[in-house]
């Protein structure tokens, strides 16, 4: 199995691209659309994002993931094993806390390049066929590295908002069982007490909980966080 994880978005033609070089060259593997709409241009965000929603899949399977603002510039391309799934996309930051948080991590700086390689749009022509080489079992031209580069501005948990889904609920880079039932988090100005889930409160009323990937989300019954309260990603959170 190929999970997609990018922020290609589904409007344009970019996620349709990558998934016709997968079906070219791996048609019999299943692609799971996981995530399209990851922040854009921000892999700070999505290196929050990748380990709660990554856990779950099967062994082997192999995350093609996407969130490169400096394509076609100085960062590495990388393949990491972490705890018996793979990934692989840019050296930027995306697989930091992947990488921290395994039991068992290996990486490699991918040295291997097609014949034909765009200078904007790795996802397609370099990404996408060293996934397909790894569903297969076969490794490409690579280079062990000790971890992927460091980025010290990366707490183990993030403080701020990384992603708002359809709904209009807003998660937090924090892990669940970091903050207790009593906390009260402040968020753009509102003051926000914890609810096990939407119908303990009243309809739009703002609360906190942890979601169903143990992710800290802002949420409003029966409402739009990002109307109520008007967040954005990249806003900080803090205990009040």
């Amino acid at each position: 199995m190929i999970v997609l994880c990018t922020d290609f978005g589904l409007e344009g033609p970019y996620t349709g691209q990558v998934k016709a070089v997968l079906q070219q060259q791996v048609p019999d593997v299943p692609v799971i659309d996981l995530f399209s709409d990851l922040p854009v241009h921000n892999p700070k965000a999505a290196a929050y994002l990748l380990p709660a929603y990554c856990k779950g899949f099967e062994p082997g399977t192999v995350f093609l993931c996407v969130v490169d603002p400096g394509v076609g510039g100085e960062r590495d391309a990388l393949i990491v094993h972490a705890d018996q799934h793979w990934f692989v996309g840019p050296d930027n930051g995306l697989f930091e806390i992947i990488n921290r948080r395994a039991s068992d991590s290996k990486c490699w700086r991918i040295n291997w390049r097609p014949q034909q390689l765009s200078n904007s749009f790795h996802g397609r022509d370099l990404f996408a066929p060293v996934a397909a080489m790894l569903v297969k079992g076969q490794m490409p031209a690579a280079q062990r590295i000790k971890a992927p580069t460091y980025q010290p501005g990366y707490p183990d948990d993030l403080f701020e908002i990384v992603y708002i889904d359809h709904y209009g609920n807003a998660m937090i880079g924090i892990r669940a069982g970091t903050l207790p039932d009593s906390v009260v988090l402040s968020v753009n100005g509102h003051e926000l007490t914890n609810a096990n889930t939407f119908s303990d409160m009243q309809p739009g009323e703002a609360f906190w909980y942890v979601n169903s990937n143990d992710l800290v989300e802002i949420a409003v019954n029966s409402g739009r966080s990002v109307d109520v309260l008007g967040v954005k990603i990249g806003d900080a959170c803090s205990i009040v």
